[in-house]
């Protein structure tokens, strides 16, 4: 049985492997040369130009989102969450969660998401479909001054970024929603297998609780997503394009976003997690009859109360009473109020400094001094 399982993988992980980029599952080197390095490309243009001044208005904001916190963060999350996958197929197979006789499927799912992995053409259609956009100029938000191709724009600068730039970042967000492809439908297949799940596993999740483990590390991801949110709303807000307030409704849009993207496909498990925790309720309501009707013969009856004293048969009384609420309290969705504390955190932290467009520092800093003096 082979429990290692990766989405890394594919044309660019093969060429930062050439380059010593990547180093085991750490890809966080190649993140930054392609986001830092873009940038600088760009940055250079503009001083060719003499419009280096222009790159750090505010309403070009999205432009430095993308190159210098984005782009390594999307390499920073398949770091992260890769080792984190292996550990959870290894848990499922050594608890018996996967039943020996579904191994050889588990194998076979595996194997045909490796190959698509480090298949060329998805990130080959990935690019195409980046490119596609760049000669159509399609829009990828509704807003952000950066957000499309601008035919007004003429200078080498807004030349590179917009057709060399977004191409690449559009190609990098693709391949990151082929990767979550990849790992939604193997949950999915994962969840079709007739599962020996545990109704009284301490996880209350009947021993797939490394799930949530696993989605934790998608945080990176989730708050790349809002540092490219944040950037857009500042440049629109800046220019004029949109109120402060529509800051709101954008937060709103993006958590519902991010909850169906990381914690939707854990509710592929639902199902079968319902199953388990029913049927355990009963197992263990009938376990624990059997065992308090013994109790009640031999204790509350005929033997002499001193008798209480050390004997084991209280404590396995009160073990049996916490295993049943284990059982009891079982999960039938693999969510955490630790797994939503930080996707919330993840998310909504790097849309804060969006809080400055409505409350200056000045006004932010006098409404914390007068809480403070009790004014």
């Amino acid at each position: 049985m082979n429990s290692a399982f990766s989405l890394l993988g594919g044309p660019l992980h093969r060429l930062g492997l050439r380059l010593g980029l990547v180093r085991g599952t750490n890809t966080v080197r190649l993140g930054l040369a392609i986001g830092i390095g873009a940038w600088l490309i760009v940055l250079a243009a503009a001083y060719v130009e003499g419009l280096e001044s222009g790159l750090f208005e505010l309403s070009v904001a999205g432009e430095h989102a993308r190159f210098l916190l984005a782009i390594p963060l999307f390499f920073m999350c398949e770091s992260w969450v890769t080792p984190m996958m292996t550990a959870f197929i290894s848990t499922i197979v050594k608890m018996g969660v996967i039943p020996l006789s579904a191994t050889a499927v588990l194998d076979a799912e595996m194997a045909r998401i490796q190959r698509l992995v480090n298949a060329w053409w998805p990130e080959a259609v990935c690019l195409l479909a980046a490119v596609g956009m760049e000669i159509t100029g399609g829009r990828l938000q509704l807003y952000g001054a950066t957000g499309a191709y601008d035919p007004s724009r003429t200078s080498l600068a807004a030349l590179v970024y917009f057709h060399v730039g977004l191409t690449l970042f559009r190609f990098l967000l693709f391949r990151w929603a082929w990767k979550l492809a990849l790992w939604s439908w193997f949950l999915w297949r994962v969840s079709r297998i007739n599962l020996h799940l545990i109704p009284g596993h301490p996880d209350r999740a009947g021993g797939l609780g490394m799930l949530e483990a696993v989605h934790e590390r998608f945080t990176p991801l989730v708050a790349a997503l809002s540092v490219l949110e944040c950037a857009s709303l500042a440049e629109s807000i800046s220019t004029g394009m949109l109120a402060a307030t529509a800051v709101y409704p954008a937060i709103a849009s993006l958590l519902l976003l991010d909850a169906t993207l990381f914690l939707g496909p854990l509710l592929m498990f639902t199902d079968k997690l319902w199953a388990a925790r029913t049927s355990g309720v009963g197992m263990y309501m009938n376990l624990a009859a059997s065992y308090v009707t013994e109790f009640e013969a031999k204790w509350t009856r005929n033997a002499p109360a001193a008798q209480l004293l050390g004997t084991p048969d209280l404590q396995s009384l009160a073990d049996l009473a916490n295993a049943v609420n284990v059982v009891k309290g079982m999960r039938w969705i693999t969510v955490s109020p630790r797994l939503l504390a930080m996707m919330t955190a993840a998310a909504v932290v790097p849309l804060a400094p969006l809080v400055l467009f409505q409350y200056p520092i000045a006004e932010l800093a006098q409404r914390l001094f007068s809480r403070l003096i009790g004014l």
